[in-house]
C-alpha cells in the first residue's frame, strides 16, 4: 500500500459522495493562496463530520482549530434552523482567512469565530454558563490535545459527541519513547479517553489524502459533577 495509491482512492470516494462545491473549492484554493498549511481534512472526512453532526442532531457545535474554516463550513451545514458553530483559531490570519471563506459560504450567520489561544478562549466559554455543546471537534494544536479533552468534557452533557483528528500520527502513537511533542500529546489525550469513565470512545485509523492517521470518536455517557 502507498500514499500514491491512498490519495487515488480518496479522490475516488470524492468524486462519488462529494461532488463539486463552489463555496467548499473557493475555501480551499483562498487557504492556498493565502499560505495556510494545507492541514484541513480531506473532502470525504469533512462529509464525515457533517454527516455524524446530523446524526446527532447537534444544535451548537464547538471545533477546536479553524484554520481556513473548510471543517467549519462543513459543520455549519449540518446545522438545524436555530443552529450554531462557535469555533476556535488562534493565528489572527487564519480566522481572517476563516471568515471570508465562510461568508463566501453563506454561513457567516451560523458561525462565531473566536480568535485567540484555545486554553484561552475555553475558559471563558465555560465561565459564560452556556447550553453545553452537542458536538465538539478538536483538530488544534495536538501539544494540547489532553487538555482540550478536559475542556470538552467541561462543556458537554450527556449525548454530546466529541471528535477529535490526527490521533494515530502515522503510527507514531504505539512508540512510548518518542520525544515529538505532537505524538506525547495525542498518545496522552488517546490514554485520557480511555480510561474516563464519563465517555464511551473508539479509535478508527484512516489513510487517504492526508496520509495515515485516525479520528477518535467518543460518547458522553454521563453528565459532568455540578
Amino acid at each position: 500500500m502507498s500514499q500514491e495509491l491512498w490519495t487515488a482512492v480518496d479522490r475516488y470516494i470524492t468524486d462519488l459522495f462529494v461532488p463539486p462545491d463552489a463555496a467548499l473549492d473557493a475555501a480551499l484554493s483562498a487557504s492556498g493562496a493565502a499560505d495556510l498549511p494545507a492541514i484541513q481534512v480531506s473532502p470525504p472526512q469533512g462529509k464525515l463530520l457533517m454527516l455524524l453532526a446530523r446524526l446527532a442532531g447537534a444544535r451548537n457545535i464547538l471545533e477546536l482549530g479553524t484554520l481556513g474554516g473548510y471543517s467549519t463550513i462543513w459543520l455549519a451545514r449540518a446545522l438545524p434552523v436555530g443552529g450554531r458553530v462557535v469555533t476556535l483559531e488562534a493565528d489572527p490570519k487564519h480566522a481572517r482567512v476563516a471568515e471570508a471563506n465562510i461568508q463566501r459560504a453563506g454561513l457567516a450567520k451560523l458561525v462565531e469565530i473566536r480568535v485567540g489561544p484555545a486554553l484561552d478562549t475555553l475558559p471563558q466559554l465555560a465561565a459564560q454558563n452556556r447550553v453545553p455543546f452537542d458536538l465538539i471537534f478538536i483538530d488544534a494544536d495536538k501539544e494540547n490535545y489532553p487538555q482540550y479533552l478536559m475542556w470538552s468534557l467541561k462543556l458537554s452533557r450527556r449525548g454530546t459527541l466529541i471528535i477529535a483528528d490526527n490521533v494515530i500520527r502515522d503510527g507514531d502513537v504505539i512508540d512510548a519513547a518518542s520525544t515529538d511533542a505532537r505524538t506525547i500529546g495525542a498518545r496522552q489525550f488517546n490514554e485520557a479517553l480511555a480510561s474516563d469513565p464519563r465517555v464511551s470512545a473508539t479509535i478508527m485509523q484512516t489513510v487517504g489524502s492526508k496520509g495515515y492517521d485516525g479520528f477518535a470518536i467518543a460518547l458522553v455517557v454521563s453528565d459532568p459533577p455540578a
